[in-house]
């Protein structure tokens, strides 16, 4: 069991997430536009980093 990997996946998905969320609210003009930006440059750090250290782990076998 490889725990880089399983952190970088769950990076990954939490990234995914916010970008999605961050998406769906600035497609429905919402008003908090500060708070979507903090919330959309997190989604791109964390899916950026999930992907680079699932991309960068050795398998263990």
């Amino acid at each position: 069991m490889n725990v880089k990997r399983i952190f970088g996946t769950v990076l990954t998905v939490l990234g995914i997430a916010a970008l999605i969320y961050t998406g769906y609210e600035v497609i429905n003009k919402s008003a908090a536009y500060t708070s979507l930006a903090v919330i959309g440059i997190l989604g791109l750090i964390f899916f950026s980093s999930g992907i680079s250290l699932v991309k960068n782990t050795k398998d263990e076998s």
